[in-house]
């Protein structure tokens, strides 16, 4: 857009701005307060409706208990009539323990009724209820009393009457309307109205549904009309639009004189946009044109000044990139380092963007950390092709300037560029590439740029393989190295860890410990070689049994943990039985003609049901491994349950008895087995040599070291 348009669009903005803005503003006000005012309205009948239908549920909860309380069904039925005669309900019924009725009043509505308790519906609500049970005076159950108040259209005339607004009944939980108080729109009404909050209708209206709720068990659907303002005046409307039109003109006359004057700044301008910092406009006047020319020729004198400061701080900046890479090189968040060493090298150069990539699987480049740059798609390279390809296979720095039409396909468009190889000393032969695009400015980078980087890439590959370093220290200090799997170390943590969680949100925690049956045969028949092999095949295996959030660990030797969250008892002998079966059906072949038995013991312990800490527990699985040890073998054991000191004896009613495989059941969301599938309970077990083991239920000592048991 020219300045002359730019001064029109002003003028124009200036004068007819703030008077569409108030219209606008105007309009939306009206239409907000119309809204809130009918939320007001639609609050308060919701309030009152579910008032009045508790109410009345309350009512003919009050006239069943009056019914239930007589003893025998004479005087029951004299209490039903005269609860009908006062008007307490309009009919009662009383139902046997099996829920046939044995007395209904006279010109009872159909059933079944719509209970006050809630529910879900199914077909047309013809009426609405309250039943109390009946019940000898030992406490067993006899039947049950109902009584019942009809739901027709005068039901809902009086709601509508109290609330003052328009109400609408819904056949069970389809969208049908049973009765309404509403004239016409009803359909528009019932389908806009979801959820409790208020809706407009196409018809005007606004709708609100009162889903059934404790003390509220009716579909309803309430809505009050919309409060339509007049449309403007014809004769407002016409001077409006000759105010604009009158407007336009003056604006466009403006914008005319004005533009007149600032062809010499524009000309000026120009040069100054060339680069020409000696560029003035001679100064004609001391008007608003006059003061914007001494203003420009102010700007320019500054800019030069700018322009040389700029330079120096360019210069400063470069000799501090080596304090940063000795900086970078105490991070260990390579992502982070990554971008620190980009924006960096953005800033040092005046880049207008730039990326570091490095090796990938095969010979790719990947671009790691990306500025300013399209990142539709991730940026890859393969080494050997393209400019960044030549560099890392080369690992000679380049810069230039590129023809758009000579670019390798697969990296960015630009016009300048400087990369450098981006490796750290006696490292991976791989080397990566820090690459920046188009200085900003459009000058070319210079030599000093590519020193200034190369030396900055240098500092930074050091600190990326730092941190690689790092992560590599830290992941070995928490694996088993023979069996890929975590360590003891990461057991107590871990241990530590699920137990609080399966505390907080009160889920199960089982625990499994395995060790394989004589194993110390396999390392005398075989050697150590073939053990080890064993080993690794049987945590490939235990990997394969268990789920992604289970977690599996050596212990020590030959012996293995497992930590299965939110699974209890039978949850976890399904995976005993799965891992034992694994292992037994299919020998492990360690060499080409030799293939090794082995089967596993197993010992199980749930958290919180057989200990209340986290070594507790693992101490019950542990005395339970001991006992699948004892009875042969080649199987599992589950820990007895807790043994806590008798207080007192309480007596308890008679409820659900318990499974007869006596293993704790889990609640929602636990895994468990369909069938029982348990075999053995361990109680107070002893090792196989008959050295009784210390009890668990008693607070640990502190970290256990990792057993050596071969052979058990």
């Amino acid at each position: 857009m020219t300045l002359r348009g730019r001064l029109t669009a002003a003028f124009l903005v200036v004068v007819l701005g703030p008077v569409l803005l108030g219209a606008v503003f105007v309009g939306a006000t009206l239409s907000a307060v119309e809204r809130t005012r009918s939320a007001e309205r639609l609050g308060l009948a919701a309030s009152t409706v579910r008032t009045s239908v508790d109410a009345l549920c309350q009512r003919l909860r009050a006239a069943a208990d009056a019914v239930a309380l007589r003893a025998d069904p004479a005087a029951r039925a004299s209490a039903a009539g005269q609860v009908v005669g006062r008007g307490l309900a309009v009919a009662v019924l009383v139902a046997d323990a099996a829920g046939n009725p044995t007395y209904v009043t006279p010109g009872a509505p159909p059933t079944p009724w719509h209970d006050c308790a809630g529910g879900p519906t199914s077909g047309p609500v013809r009426a609405l209820s309250a039943r109390v049970d009946l019940r000898d005076p030992a406490g067993a159950a006899l039947g049950s009393v109902a009584t019942a108040q009809v739901v027709d259209a005068a039901f809902l005339g009086r709601l509508a009457a109290a609330t003052g607004v328009a109400v609408t009944l819904l056949d069970g939980d389809a969208d049908r309307v049973a009765f309404t108080t509403q004239v016409e729109g009803v359909r528009e009404t019932v389908l806009a109205a979801t959820g409790e909050q208020v809706t407009a209708t196409p018809g005007g209206r606004y709708a609100r549904r009162l889903d059934p709720s404790p003390g509220q068990p009716l579909p309803l659907v309430i809505s009050v009309p919309g409060e339509r303002s007049a449309g403007l005046p014809v004769g407002p409307l016409g001077a409006v639009l000759l105010a604009v039109v009158l407007a336009v003109l003056a604006a466009w006359r403006l914008g005319r004189v004005t533009t007149r004057p600032l062809v010499e700044l524009a000309a000026a301008a120009d040069r100054f946009a060339r680069g020409d910092l000696t560029a003035r406009v001679p100064v004609r006047s001391r008007d608003e044109i006059g003061r914007l020319a001494a203003a420009f020729n102010r700007m320019t004198r500054e800019t030069a000044s700018y322009v040389a400061a700029l330079t120096s701080s360019r210069d400063q900046l470069r000799g501090h990139l080596a304090v940063l890479g000795d900086t970078l090189a105490s991070t260990h968040d390579r992502q982070r380092i990554l971008r620190v060493i980009l924006h960096s090298a953005i800033a040092a150069t005046g880049a207008r963007a730039g990326a570091v990539l490095l090796p990938d699987s095969g010979d790719v480049l990947v671009g790691r950390c990306v500025e300013g740059l399209p990142v539709d798609e991730p940026l890859r390279v393969p080494v050997g092709t393209g400019l960044i390809g030549l560099v890392a296979a080369t690992g000679q720095a380049r810069r230039g300037r590129l023809d758009p039409a000579s670019i390798p396909a697969g990296e960015p468009c630009c016009e300048t560029y400087v990369a450098v190889p981006f490796a750290a000393p006696a490292a991976d032969p791989a080397v990566g590439v820090l690459i920046l695009y188009d200085r900003l400015g459009g000058a070319e980078f210079d030599d000093d740029d590519l020193a200034t980087l190369r030396t900055f890439a240098g500092h930074a590959a050091v600190a990326v393989e730092n941190v690689r370093v790092h992560e590599e220290a830290q992941r070995l200090s928490l694996t088993d190295p023979l069996t890929g799997l975590w360590n003891y170390r990461y057991l107590r943590e871990s241990l530590r860890r699920e137990v609080e969680r399966a505390n907080r949100f009160g889920r199960m925690l089982s625990i499994l410990v395995l060790d394989l049956d004589r194993f110390k045969r396999v390392n005398d028949s075989y050697g150590h070689a073939a053990g080890d092999a064993v080993l690794a095949e049987f945590a490939r295996r235990l990997r394969g049994e268990i789920r992604e959030v289970d977690l599996a660990f050596r212990q020590g030797g030959e012996e293995f943990v497992l930590l299965l969250p939110e699974t209890d008892a039978r949850g976890a002998v399904i995976v005993a039985e799965r891992l034992g079966a694994a292992l037994r059906d299919a020998p492990i072949a360690v060499a080409d003609e030799l293939a090794i038995p082995v089967t596993v013991s197993i010992g199980i312990a749930v958290y919180p049901d057989h200990a209340g800490t986290g070594q507790q527990v693992l101490d019950a699985a542990d005395e339970a491994l001991y006992a699948a040890k004892a009875a042969g073998r080649d199987g599992y054991r589950v820990a007895g349950p807790r043994v806590s000191a008798p207080t007192e004896e309480i007596p308890v009613p008679a409820g659900p008895a318990s499974p007869e495989d006596g293993l704790p059941r889990a609640g929602p969301g636990i895994r468990s087995t369909a069938e029982g599938t348990g075999r053995h309970v361990a109680g107070a077990s002893r090792p196989a040599s008959g050295v009784p083991r210390p009890a668990t239920g008693g607070a640990s000592s502190g970290p256990h070291p990792s057993r050596q048991s071969h052979g058990r």
